[in-house]
């Protein structure tokens, strides 16, 4: 397994994220709050975590919800996986959304995202005035049927 550091400064009191098991692939990321945020049904809110990160040239952090908070209390991500890249030096933030009938309490310290550390690729655009053919065509979003 490759490992990457990560320079991380951590405002929020609260421990850095970390990997819950040894095949994790996410580390667990914390509500920064003042005060308790109350979601209503349909409601987001961006909810800050008090931490920043310098991530290495061609890498970036991915930010996903964590499945628990979506099975347990209909709260999941918007924008996801969002993209935090490289040169970004701002505090991580996540935008959650209440995805249930009832309203539901996002609490300082509480794990309300995972953070994925990926590598990246950057593509070189080559224009063409054709593109090969391929057994799938134009074929797409279900062309291949329900089974």
């Amino acid at each position: 397994m490759h490992e990457v550091v990560i320079k991380i400064i951590n405002t929020s009191g609260n421990d850095l994220p970390e990997y819950s098991t040894a095949g994790s692939a996410g580390m667990d990321i914390r509500a920064y709050l003042q005060n308790p945020v109350i979601l209503q049904p349909l409601e987001r809110a961006m909810i800050p975590t008090g931490i920043f990160l310098e991530i290495p040239n061609g890498y970036e952090a991915q930010m996903r919800p964590r499945s628990g908070l979506a099975h347990k209390q209909g709260i999941t991500c918007l924008n996801s996986p969002g993209t935090i890249d490289s040169d970004y030096r701002g505090e991580l933030k996540v935008i959650l959304i209440n995805l249930s009938s009832q309203e539901q309490i996002i609490n300082h310290g509480e794990r309300i995202a995972q953070v994925v550390i990926s590598k990246v690729e950057r593509a070189l655009l080559q224009p063409v005035e054709k593109l090969e053919v391929s057994s799938r065509g134009e074929g797409g979003f279900g062309h291949t049927g329900k089974v």
